[in-house]
């Protein structure tokens, strides 16, 4: 396995480790019409329009492809408000039997802080250049920081441990999709032009926290100043513009839009928003342009999603 995620180089590519290979072929869940109800119930609709999107911030990540900033046309959709939590997943899952990749594999990544109580027999090992991402057998959605964590305490934070499969798996029982790049970005502005991050151009203003990143010393001490060291609930910190929650950090976001370069495989998706491990001395990506890559078959505990949907689209079976 290969990781580019979360270095001290600016210029690392992805977000989270890499797995490269998947174990079987995936096939998509049937829509579910109260699903489908249950899930746009707690959508805002944007209307679209032209925005500038990109930045040409001097310190973006190179390689990474924000710039030039440029006038882009959306057209109107609808958007969650957050991502999609522990206790949605969970309703999916219970509703159709279904099995994330994460759990076909037996093991995902998990930051090495969070797995300090795994038995030795359960690591694999570290991740090529992070070995702050450990391997661990048992880590899934429902066990995030290996087999003996679980999700009493975390309904309402994001589902982790999921592919890009994963989430479109999702999005079919939901109707719903992921959002393109374009309306990840376009959403994720609430409205404003050019800013830095999704509420303005200074990280903390007036010394508040905006979002759940990385304090102190990366990897060894968070001292959790934004009030939390992993995942936050989905409704943590002031909502954007449009109403939307964490946009900026907590947890990565899968979109529906493919990285196009000469070096990265077929399946590898733009990922977009930063994670709770994000920090300006080695990611710096919970910028609102920000962006990085990750191949479709990769899972660890800080990328997660949330879900788009057409206006024009029934929301009856």
């Amino acid at each position: 396995m290969t990781d580019q995620s979360e270095t001290s180089d600016h210029a690392a590519a992805s977000s989270t480790p890499l797995r490269l290979s998947s174990p079987s072929a995936r096939r998509l869940p049937e829509r579910s019409a109260q699903a489908a109800r249950r899930v746009r119930a707690r959508m805002v609709e944007l209307p679209g329009g032209v925005f500038a999107m990109g930045s040409e911030d001097e310190d973006v990540n190179p390689g990474d492809g924000e710039g030039p900033v440029r006038p882009v046309e959306v057209a109107g959709f609808r958007v969650a408000t957050t991502a999609v939590t522990n206790a949605e997943f969970d309703r999916f899952v219970k509703a159709t039997g279904y099995r994330t990749q994460a759990e076909e594999f037996g093991w995902s990544y998990v930051f090495h802080l969070f797995a300090r109580e795994v038995e030795q027999s359960k690591i694999r090992g570290s991740a090529d250049g992070t070995p702050w991402w450990i391997a661990v057998d048992g880590a899934d959605w429902r066990h995030p920081d290996g087999p003996r964590s679980s999700l009493w305490n975390r309904r309402d934070h994001p589902v982790v441990h999921v592919s890009h499969a994963d989430a479109e798996a999702y999005c079919a029982w939901s109707g719903t999709r992921l959002p393109t790049e374009t309306e990840w970005e376009y959403a994720a502005r609430g409205g404003l032009e050019s800013k830095r991050y999704a509420w303005g151009d200074e990280l903390t203003p007036g010394g508040k926290h905006m979002c759940n990143i990385w304090q102190g010393l990366f990897p060894q001490v968070n001292t959790a100043e934004d009030g939390f060291v992993g995942t936050a609930p989905v409704t943590s910190f002031e909502p954007n513009g449009y109403g939307l929650y964490n946009v900026a950090g907590n947890v990565w976001e899968w979109t529906s839009s493919p990285w196009d370069d000469e070096v990265s495989s077929y399946d590898t998706w733009v990922v977009r928003g930063g994670s709770y491990l994000c920090h300006a001395s080695y990611c710096n990506r919970y910028r609102v342009a920000a962006r990085t890559r990750n191949t479709g078959d990769s899972s660890s505990g800080n990328t997660g999603f949330r879900v788009v949907a057409d206006l024009d689209r029934s929301e009856t079976a």
